[in-house]
């Protein structure tokens, strides 16, 4: 885990990047699914870093619950963003330690870690459809034990 997070008190956010932004670090890192209809269109869809695919709130909210649960002090790390008309993109760092079963694979107590590339796609205010391309290969071997990454 080398790279920064970006220091989001320095940054000018477009009203698109700040709703990013709480989707981050007000609503994933602190699970509080509340947020979702603020953030989400009611049929909003959705493809995570693990590889689900799903559509609107209530599905989302099931899996932002079921990582929650796997991963404690589960945190999303924005290292970079970048914003395209009603676009914004960019790389994240996902991180907890594994209290759960996850992936299949039954906790293991380590802190384990992902990067991901989320793609947002606005209609108005509200996201439309959100895709992330996830590590998931470098999950599963820290998973596993496989890597062990300093913190």
């Amino acid at each position: 885990m080398h790279d920064s997070p970006l220091n989001l008190t320095q940054v000018a956010w477009s009203r698109q990047k700040e709703v990013v932004r709480v989707f981050y670090k007000e609503m994933w890192d602190h699970a509080n699914t509340a947020l979702v209809p603020q953030i989400f269109h009611p049929d909003f869809t959705f493809r995570g870093s693990l590889g689900p695919r799903l559509l609107g709130h209530q599905q989302f909210i099931e899996y932002v619950e079921l990582v929650t649960r796997a991963l404690g002090q589960y945190t999303s790390d924005i290292l970079a963003l970048g914003e395209e008309g009603s676009q914004v993109f960019g790389k994240l760092r996902f991180h907890g330690y594994h209290r759960g079963e996850l992936l299949g694979v039954p906790p293991t107590g380590r802190h384990v870690w992902w990067y991901g590339t989320p793609i947002f796609t606005f209609d108005g205010d509200l996201v439309r459809d959100l895709w992330v391309l996830g590590d998931v290969y470098g999950l599963m071997r820290r998973l596993q034990g496989e890597i062990e990454d300093a913190a």
